[in-house]
């Protein structure tokens, strides 16, 4: 039986700046964790600590000997070949095999029955001898089978590496996986191999994800590193059992307990407010003696004004109290405070897109396809389809090698699925100029990131962070047709939400490559679904 993985106020810091703080995680075998929370708040520094590759400040972290970490990017060695990945993740099982018909032969010696007791248990729970088969799977059902196992990893696209990494860690199947969002560039059938073999895992999971409808199916637990916003009532908490739609209802009751604890919170504030400053003029204010009750007034005069001088002070006091231990009021949550696009220039109807007889060998071939202005159109397809491919043909990123290619907008816009930007060293808002020097919306009305993040280098920022990034500089560019590539990858829950219902509002045109099911589920325009080319 695997042993659960365990963190105790786990502090993580980059430099002077922390990024965790005091943070908690239980992940039990047999029951799926989701990690969730803003872009920037530490989800992958939670994991890369848990998983050991990097050093807590402080805190404690106790897991299992036999675990596999997948970042979101997999770091393979120098030179280091498809094959050599994959053979290295199956070397343990290979050695507990050899290990075990070795032993086979010494169960006479005490010590070495024992042995072979315990490799035996460690093969059966990583079922070694069906190692290969699964490596096999895995790379047919990942969308990788087709790559020369001579390859060197560093010639293979994200995406490609990504699943590459996870063929490996699901052939190994080891005790406890840590994955940093497994779901990034695969496509349904991949994703619903992935569900399927974390579901049967009998060790532990832990996962970090954007992916909705992969959290909802694969789940039991959710984390919110966001949730000590959410917990004023001592109702929040951080852990959330049941699943993802679970947890929704779960934030959402919390956020508006906290609504509602800080607007009365503030309206018996004001009230005191005004009880100090208008008790004294409430009771006898100015009101002169009258002469028969000349001793009286004086002689009560003096409790009167002691009760005022009372009653203001056990108000300031209370005043004093409360702003101590004040509710912080529930920050607005950050949202796509422009359009996405420009106003169409062109009429409703007019051809801004079209693609006739067009090839790219190996990637995509396409006999016809028009988009008309203001027309949204939701480009899917299995991984090797050519959606991106597509959407480069489109932006005159790519020329084809036959075929037509037109496009009438008048500036457009592209998203890609990898986000990077050359000066490292930059903030945000020397980036955002740079890109826009006579940009109409300043970078921090966009509403995207949040204030501090403005002036850190973007090298430091998250892969998250910097594609909201990239997204601003979109937007402010107002485009009148926007390329989106994978738009959903690495940016949060709340803001997936958001830019969902951003592409609802849009007047511009709009071609949005997505594998998201949740995004998907809810379109309600046009689709255009791209078959996998066949290698000639």
């Amino acid at each position: 039986m695997s042993q659960p993985l365990h963190a105790v106020d786990l502090f993580g810091a980059y430099g002077d700046e922390t990024v965790l703080s005091g943070v908690d995680l239980l992940a039990n075998p047999g029951e799926p964790v989701g990690v969730v929370g803003e872009n920037g708040v530490g989800k992958s520094t939670l994991l890369r600590l848990v998983a050991g590759v990097e050093e807590a400040s402080s805190g404690f972290v106790q897991r299992p000997g036999d675990l596999g970490y997948l970042a979101q990017e997999l770091a393979a060695p120098p030179g280091a070949s498809v094959a050599a990945v994959l053979a290295d993740a199956l070397a343990p099982l290979h050695t507990a095999v050899c290990r075990l018909e070795q032993l086979a032969h010494q169960l006479d010696d005490p010590g070495a029955a024992d042995a072979y007791a315990d490799t035996l248990l460690w093969a059966q729970s990583h079922d070694a001898w069906d190692a290969d088969r699964r490596a096999l799977l895995a790379s047919q059902r990942l969308g990788i089978s087709h790559i020369d196992p001579s390859r060197p990893v560093s010639q293979l696209s994200g995406g490609e590496r990504t699943r590459l990494a996870m063929a490996a860690v699901i052939a190994r199947r080891p005790e406890c996986v840590v994955l940093d969002e497994p779901t990034n560039h695969l496509d349904d059938d991949a994703v619903a191999f992935l569900e399927d073999f974390l579901r049967e895992l009998p060790g532990v999971v832990l996962v970090a994800s954007h992916d909705r409808v992969f959290l909802d199916r694969v789940c039991a637990v959710i984390v919110d590193l966001d949730a000590a916003h959410f917990g004023v009532d001592g109702q929040g908490g951080n852990r959330y059992s049941g699943g993802f739609t679970a947890y929704l209802a779960h934030k959402a009751a919390a956020r508006r307990r906290w609504e509602r604890a800080f607007a009365e919170q503030q309206e018996e504030l004001n009230e005191l407010r005004v009880a100090a400053k208008t008790t004294a003029r409430q009771v006898a204010h100015n009101r002169p003696p009258r002469d028969g009750d000349k001793y009286l007034y004086h002689f009560k005069g003096g409790n009167v004004q002691a009760t005022i001088r009372r009653r203001v002070r056990d108000a300031e006091h209370r005043i004093e109290v409360i702003e101590r231990d004040s509710i912080p009021k529930p920050p607005e949550p950050l949202s796509f405070s422009q359009p996405l696009t420009a106003k169409d220039r062109l009429g409703r109807g007019c051809v801004v897109v079209s693609l006739r007889d067009v090839s790219v060998p190996g990637r995509l071939c396409l006999d016809r396809l028009d988009v008309s202005a203001g027309q949204h159109l939701l480009v899917t397809g299995a991984n090797g389809s050519g959606k991106s491919t597509l959407l480069q043909l489109v932006s005159g990123r790519l020329e084809p090698a036959s075929g037509l290619v037109r496009t009438s907008a008048r500036r457009i816009g592209m998203l890609p699925q990898e986000v990077g930007f050359v000066r490292p060293r930059r903030t945000p808002q020397e980036v955002y100029d740079a890109a826009l020097p006579d940009g109409p919306v300043p970078l921090s009305d966009l509403g995207l990131l949040h204030p501090r993040e403005l002036s850190r280098p973007v090298g430091v920022l998250s892969t998250g962070q910097q594609r909201r990034l990239a997204l601003a500089i979109l937007i402010a560019g107002r485009a009148d047709l926007l390329l989106l590539d994978e738009p959903t990858n690495h940016i949060s829950l709340a803001l997936a939400s958001e830019l969902e219902n951003a592409l609802d509002r849009s007047p511009g045109a709009l071609m949005v490559a997505s594998h998201d099911r949740w995004l998907r589920r809810r379109w309600d325009g046009p689709t255009y679904h791209l078959q996998r080319t066949r290698p000639a």
